[in-house]
């Protein structure tokens, strides 16, 4: 093996004498690599041992597409030995099979020109790849979603987030159990159908988040565990804790956040799905298991701190167009505040704050019993004033299962497709689209998916058609909240301001605007009774002539609403100089109003 020059970076290493091969293996004796290139025999490749446990070769036979394997040496006298799947992976046969050498810059790209949207024009589509498009028993994939691209852009998002996609055990799964992080999921269609779909939502113009999963690896599957043989109290040897730290709700193999070595290895896989996958973002999973060691109310573990700050920002610096959203859930503004200020360096986080009291809103049975004054303290929440700072949803791939159901579901489980289940989860859609942050909605809720989320349960795909009047309310609010038609701009803007709260009618009002006047304020009201209101007075931002840009209740949107009650409205001075306009508003709905651009 030639080794003039050595080969900077980890893994497989595709160039044009062959293939260049580096491992961390601190404990082992002997390191070498076999695969189809020399028979899997250990003889014709072994590795040299670097500084720091590091172990490097190279072979002129080896090229991409060849499955490979580490071979490490346990002992002295060379009868313990161990074949490992490369921790940096990027290609798989399965799950516990073998890695396979790929050339990460042999894709050829066609997005050059593609640009994300500004964070405050976002609107977010969550998606699980296998049920997305899983067909005929079998899950889906890559391709299959691209086959389903003109229900994305007809109904208006601008960005998918995809829930884990790095190789995880069995060809079923959320994706929160990764086996491989550096690899893509060969069910799914592996690393060249990923930036194939990631190329054809750029030319389409829809941004890709990816969630990735760094509090936890495995369980299962996992080539990780003692990777080079040593290991302390039956933990997981040099890339996991292997004390009391080691243990997270899903398996004792949280990464030791403390080793130099294990927080490049995950430093270094953020990196790469913003390079080499041209990914637009990464969603973080649980960040309260990599901060603290119990989750909420812990001991914190301040090497998972510092981790997060390193990586975010490496990426404010490197990418400073590219978000990252964390899943903290604990309405804690250092999430989202700069790194030089002692945050975290998030852009954004999903928001408890807004999600639980809109879903209990919506869900409660009885009307009396919805709390207004929740609703609006969740429509005015921010981190560090700043409105897109987070992320707001009333539905997610975790709000719909374990233990909980689609939101039709839960406001009526016997008839999850009838009046009452429709009208107030459009409800809580509508609030989504007009509250200030950055609005999310998850696969199939445009057309009213029902019962809970499952890996191995597919979309039913024949309610896209049953209810299209539905996904028409999706995209009307969708192409509102980006300001398509340029007269509602302030639903992309920071400011709220509510003008009416009120525990006995059950009505809520509020101004949306950004720099204000015609084309940007926009007035919204919400009515949560089942009954309607006629002849109501809402203040107005201004006088004049007042339109009204959509209507829940319309029977555009289904059949079986009224659509009767609402129109166009005139605000007025009165007499103690506030503007008013008088307004009907019919059962469960929400009414948009927003003056043409002078």
């Amino acid at each position: 093996m030639a080794q003039s020059s050595k080969i900077e970076g980890m893994g497989a290493m595709v160039h044009a004498q062959g293939v260049a091969f580096r491992v961390w293996a601190p404990h082992a004796k002997a390191v070498a690599v076999v695969g189809d290139f020399n028979d899997w025999k250990p003889e014709p490749t072994p590795l040299v041992h670097e500084a720091n446990g590091y172990w490097y070769g190279e072979s002129a036979q080896a090229k991409a597409g060849d499955e490979y394997k580490f071979h490490l040496t346990l002992d002295e006298a060379g009868k313990e030995t161990v074949q490992r799947v490369d921790p940096y992976a990027r290609q798989v046969t399965n799950s516990v099979g073998n890695g396979i050498i790929y050339a990460p810059d042999q894709f050829e790209w066609h997005d050059d020109d593609f640009q994300m949207p500004p964070w405050n024009e976002l609107v977010i589509y969550e998606m699980h790849v296998g049920s997305f498009s899983s067909k005929d028993g079998n899950t889906g994939n890559f391709a299959g979603v691209l086959a389903r691209m003109d229900h994305l852009t007809q109904l208006g998002v601008n960005c998918v987030q995809l829930m884990p996609v790095a190789e995880f055990a069995g060809d079923l799964s959320w994706g929160y159990n990764p086996a491989h992080i550096f690899a893509v999921e060969s069910a799914y269609g592996g690393p060249d159908e990923l930036k194939a779909f990631v190329d054809a939502m750029h030319s389409n113009g829809i941004a890709v988040i990816l969630d990735v999963v760094y509090n936890h690896f495995g369980p299962s599957d996992l080539d990780l565990w003692q990777f080079d043989g040593w290991h302390e109290n039956d933990g997981g040897g040099i890339y996991f804790y292997n004390d009391w730290r080691a243990d997270t709700p899903w398996g004792h193999t949280r990464p030791d956040y403390g080793r130099e070595e294990v927080r490049r290895y995950i430093h270094d896989n953020t990196m790469m799905w913003l390079n080499d996958y041209r990914m637009d973002g990464l969603r973080f999973d649980a960040t309260v298991y990599i901060r603290t060691v119990k989750g909420p109310g812990d001991e914190s573990l301040e090497e998972g701190w510092k981790l997060l700050q390193w990586i975010n920002k490496d990426i404010a610096e490197q990418h400073p167009n590219k978000i990252t959203i964390a899943e903290d859930l604990q309405s804690d503004s250092t999430i989202t505040d700069e790194v030089g200020a002692g945050g975290a360096g998030f852009g954004a986080q999903w928001s408890a704050t807004f999600v639980h009291p809109i879903r209990e809103a919506v869900i409660t049975p009885d009307d009396d019993a919805r709390n207004i004054a929740l609703v609006a303290e969740s429509l005015r929440f921010k981190y560090n004033v700043d409105a897109f700072e987070r992320v707001i949803y009333s539905e997610s791939h975790d709000e719909v299962a374990n233990g909980k159901a689609r939101v039709p579901h839960e406001i009526f489980a016997a008839d999850a497709e009838g009046w009452f289940a429709q009208k107030r989860s459009t409800l809580a859609a509508a609030l989504v689209f007009t509250t200030p942050g950055i609005p999310m909605i998850f696969q199939g809720q445009e057309f009213l998916q029902g019962e809970w989320f499952r890996d191995d349960a597919p979309l039913e795909w024949e309610h896209q058609e049953e209810y299209r009047s539905i996904v028409h309310l999706y995209h009307d609010l969708i192409r509102l909240r980006v300001n398509r038609d340029q007269y509602t701009r302030g639903l992309c803007g920071q400011n709220i301001e509510i003008f009416l709260q009120d525990e006995e009618s059950k009505l809520l009002a509020f101004h949306r605007w950004d720099v204000g006047g015609p084309g940007d304020d926009v007035v919204v009201v919400a009515n949560f009774r089942s009954t309607p209101f006629e002849g109501i007075a809402i203040h107005f931002p201004a006088p004049g002539a007042w339109k009204l840009r959509f209507n829940s209740d319309s029977r555009h949107y289904s059949e079986i609403f009224e659509g009767k009650y609402s129109h166009d409205v005139n605000a007025e001075q009165q007499a103690d100089s506030s503007i008013t306009a008088t307004l009907n508003i019919g059962p469960y709905s929400v009414l948009i109003y927003s003056q043409d651009r002078e």
